[in-house]
């Protein structure tokens, strides 16, 4: 089965790594990088690094396409960008290295999921949608399969803070609907809440030594979809798409962990009912 990630906003991150990082005042770096990215290129990285065939659609920019191109042949990604004239936008991180701490400085882009979740689902095609905004609201409108908003962008759809799991839950439940499964909402270091019609989990993860905090989300879209071509139940699926995630803050760089690593953290994963 070949899977397919839609990026309408692909973006190169440039990621400044500092110490002690001071606002208001001269940072200097201590490396600099340039990695080819964007919420369904990641993911796509993630499945590839997996072993699932899969293919990258989108916007790209022709004049800094170079980047992406050795990027996809390396991951042997199916390359079915649409290239425009001028340059994909660059994204900067800067990551303090004594306080493990990130910032991120993103540049705009476009909001047309819904337009796109219509058509692919005149399709009967299965879709997940992971954005922000109202790209994230009038997406979920349009009927995707799974939504997975984190805690921020949840509070943000429902417009109000949310103080608790039972909160949590109730923001999650709204969402629900004749074409929405599944909400999964990502909760940092709390894990996620996997909300069905009848059923609510909590995934709780396992306790590991943070590298970098930027990915997370994306890897665990990547799980999510991974359960999902597996047939998983919701608990296993929880398990999974936690390890995905546990396992990309873990290490540096741009790839999942091997398998055998993903494991252990899948059977580290707490899951319990809410």
């Amino acid at each position: 089965m070949k899977i397919a990630t839609v990026t309408l906003n692909p973006a190169i991150d440039q990621t400044v790594r500092v110490d002690n990082f001071r606002p208001n005042n001269v940072n200097r770096a201590l490396a600099i990088s340039f990695d080819a990215s964007g919420k369904g290129v990641n993911v796509a990285s993630f499945l590839a690094d997996y072993g699932h065939n899969t293919a990258v659609t989108g916007y790209l920019g022709q004049e800094n396409a170079d980047i992406f191109e050795q990027f996809f042949a390396a991951k042997g990604i199916d390359d079915c960008f649409v290239r425009i004239p001028g340059n994909t936008r660059i994204n900067v991180k800067v990551v303090d290295e004594v306080n493990r701490q990130t910032t991120d400085i993103n540049m705009p882009g476009t909001t047309i999921y819904a337009a796109i979740i219509t058509q692919l689902k005149r399709q009967k095609k299965r879709i997940i949608l992971d954005t922000s905004g109202e790209a994230l609201r009038e997406g979920i409108q349009a009927g995707p399969t799974i939504v997975k908003p984190n805690f921020e962008e949840l509070q943000h759809l429902v417009k109000h803070s949310l103080t608790s799991e039972a909160e949590i839950q109730q923001a999650a439940h709204q969402l629900l609907n004749e074409d929405i499964e599944l909400v999964v909402v990502s909760m940092g270091r709390q894990g996620a809440m996997l909300v069905e019609q009848a059923t609510t989990l909590v995934a709780t993860p396992p306790t590991v030594t943070v590298k970098k905090t930027f990915g997370a989300g994306d890897a665990m879209v990547a799980g999510l979809v991974t359960a999902q071509i597996q047939g998983l139940s919701l608990a296993d699926c929880g398990r999974l798409a936690t390890a995905f995630s546990a396992g990309v803050i873990a290490h540096l760089g741009y790839n999942l962990p091997a398998r055998d690593i993903l494991w252990q953290y899948y059977h580290q994963v707490d899951i319990r009912s809410y």
